[in-house]
């Protein structure tokens, strides 16, 4: 198994990593090897968190949050967060219907925000991801950010996740304008995890990404979010990848970082055997060329 580290401070560029397969195969997935030397990763975003149709009723993918099948998940949490990593939660995504709850007057927001305000309380995350795949107003996406915001301080982290077209104003999928909310709400949104994949960009080479540059973002704001599996369309493999990364770092080097869609099935090439936490290790690789990574064998577990 992974040898864990002691204590490994975060720094910028960030690596951050999405779970939201819990189990595979019947099989529990881990996250104590992301405390391997050399992986870097300083952000996970447990996913996906659903406001369903009846008011109270806010899910972790199809369960209770807090059903028994989760709590080796948050015991796992706590220990991530003992060691520095921080971790969100992903609210919303692919499946549909949680934003235009969040979406409506003052006493339907209401009435669908609590429940959810009480679930990052109950999960002690440290911030939420906001993951707004589906229309939702520019009024309505303020206010939900004002509202985490007024809650929870200044330390809780907000995250948004919009694809790559969005970042220079082309068709995206989340209804509001990005730039605009950028002006009125940057200083409340820590960085943008945007999505290099699914045919909404390419990391195949840098061209996206400066065409985000040239549109006038900050690099530090803005999180390179790659798919870390072929079955998902636009993943790129590791040699090409390692090629286009580095020379991202060297044109921005003060971009954010590296986002991964997700840990449970990570590959950084199709003809090896791979454990999941290699792929943050491969990035870590070419974020911090200066840090050596570890190959883990087997994942912990929570006794």
């Amino acid at each position: 198994m992974p040898p864990l580290l002691e204590e490994e401070p975060l720094e910028t560029p960030k690596i951050v990593l999405y779970h939201q397969t819990h189990y595979y195969n019947g099989q529990f997935v881990s996250l104590l090897p992301l405390l391997s030397p050399g992986c870097g990763v300083t952000h996970v975003n447990i996913a996906a968190i659903h406001v369903n149709k009846d008011p109270g009723d806010v899910t972790l993918n199809d369960d209770p949050y807090s059903a028994p099948k989760n709590d080796a998940l948050w015991a796992e949490v706590r220990i991530l967060q003992s060691r520095g990593i921080k971790v969100l939660g992903m609210l919303g995504g692919a499946a549909l219907g949680t934003y235009p709850r969040l979406d409506g007057d003052i006493e339907s927001f209401s009435t669908y925000y609590k429940p959810l305000r009480d679930m990052v309380r109950w999960c002690g995350l440290d911030g939420l991801d906001l993951d707004v795949e589906e229309s939702m107003s520019l009024s309505g996406i303020t206010r939900l950010i004002d509202q985490l915001r007024s809650e929870f301080g200044p330390d809780f982290i907000l995250t948004l996740t919009p694809v790559a077209t969005a970042m220079w104003g082309e068709k995206h999928l989340s209804g509001f304008d990005y730039a605009k909310i950028e002006r009125i709400r940057g200083k409340d949104i820590a960085w943008y995890n945007t999505m290099f994949y699914c045919g909404w960009g390419s990391m195949e080479t840098t061209e996206h990404v400066d065409k985000i540059m040239e549109s006038g973002w900050p690099a530090e704001k803005i999180v390179i979010g790659l798919s870390t599996n072929p079955e998902t369309k636009g993943w790129v493999s590791g040699g090409v990848l390692r090629e286009s990364l580095a020379a991202v770092v060297r044109k921005y080097p003060r971009i954010g970082g590296v986002m991964g869609w997700e840990y449970f099935n990570s590959i950084t090439a199709i003809e090896e055997d791979q454990n999941p936490w290699c792929w943050p290790q491969f990035i870590s690789g070419v974020l911090r060329p200066s840090v050596q990574p570890i190959m883990g064998e087997e994942p912990l577990t929570v006794a």
